[in-house]
């Protein structure tokens, strides 16, 4: 049974019962100091006996570490960043690192004041999950502490960025939807200051190309990467009486508010206008009908980012793994 004194247990009090200076403690916990079979084994039964619990900040702090890496995320609440957090946690789990994590909300100052938060908790490293900030600062970040940053290619001493190839997922998309006879393929962006929104419309652009469709710029409708703004985006098609037999939608919300657009109008889907996503969100398998998508494997990204981190805080090459992209048909596209 644990006694009532455990938790004011002292590193001298450890000495004291073991026989041996505090001094020696501390380099035995900190793993610092070479000591004995006997002299380890009687320290391990006094900590054991007397349910001692190091202080692990104090510890660090004495190293020059915290074992903590901050987490810039843009949204705690969404599908697509939990499942990279998810990735991070697991890949950090046996390590003795934990994990600080902030949100920055698609703004550019918000993120670089988050940044500079985690900086002043001295964590050992900051992973940036995408973002509005500029390359720059970022480098600029990355001279005070490592920093890996996933969609972004940049590189420098202690900066490490990395993109899934947000292109080819969409070339794929939007090749499906061709080889099931479509033509008039209306598109639903992202916003356009947002790199993996330009890479997928440029998918969209060059495979049309390739298959010598002429792209109808009516059929080009911006979007935010919300569920509202794919709804916005569809009604504005429907408005002006466009013509079109499938949507690629920019990401898996954007494909949600679209459905639900068509839904209100007594559109089937995929009887009536074929739908594909890009993300595969854990929910796209479950709407109505479910959704084919674009997967981008973020759990795996997360873990590539966690064992990256690692690495650099541990003085090694770090490891560049990119995980693939790849379509996912389900039920929302129909063959013409």
């Amino acid at each position: 049974m644990k006694n009532a004194e455990s938790t004011t247990t002292t590193l001298y009090q450890v000495a004291s019962a073991a026989g041996v200076s505090p001094a020696t403690v501390s380099r035995f916990l900190n793993g610092t100091a070479k000591v004995s079979d006997d002299k380890r084994k009687t320290i391990e039964r006094v900590i054991d006996e007397l349910q001692y619990k190091p202080n692990r900040l104090a510890q660090s702090l004495k190293m020059g570490s915290t074992r903590t890496i901050g987490v810039l995320t843009q949204a705690l609440e969404s599908g697509y960043f939990n499942r990279a957090m998810v990735g991070i946690e697991d890949a950090v789990k046996d390590s003795g690192y934990a994990l600080l994590i902030m949100s920055g909300h698609w703004h550019a100052d918000e993120e670089a004041e988050r940044v500079e938060l985690l900086i002043g908790r001295r964590v050992d490293g900051v992973a940036i999950l995408t973002g509005n900030m500029s390359d720059q600062q970022i480098l600029d970040f990355s001279k005070r502490v490592p920093i890996v940053a996933f969609g972004r290619k940049i590189k420098g001493e202690r900066m490490l960025g990395f993109c899934l190839d947000n292109y080819r997922g969409a070339c794929d998309a939007v090749e499906f939807l061709v080889k099931q006879g479509h033509r008039r393929i209306a598109i639903i962006t992202g916003p356009a200051d947002h790199g993996d929104a330009r890479a997928r419309l440029a998918g969209y652009y060059d495979t049309l190309a390739k298959h010598r469709i002429e792209v109808d710029p009516n059929l080009v409708v911006a979007g935010d990467f919300q569920e509202s703004g794919g709804l916005l985006a569809v009604n504005q098609l429907l408005a002006a009486h466009q013509r079109f037999t499938a949507i690629f939608a920019s990401n898996d919300l954007t494909a949600y508010g679209a459905r639900l657009a068509l839904y209100r109008r007594n559109i089937r889907v995929p009887d009536d206008i074929s739908i594909v996503g890009f993300d595969d969100l854990h929910s796209s398998m479950y709407t109505t009908p479910p959704l084919t998508t674009v997967r981008q494997p973020l759990y795996e990204a997360g873990i590539g980012i966690g064992r990256m981190m690692l690495s650099m805080l541990g003085h090694e090459q770090p490891p560049v793994d990119v995980p693939s992209l790849s379509l996912i048909v389900r039920e929302s596209v129909r063959l013409i």
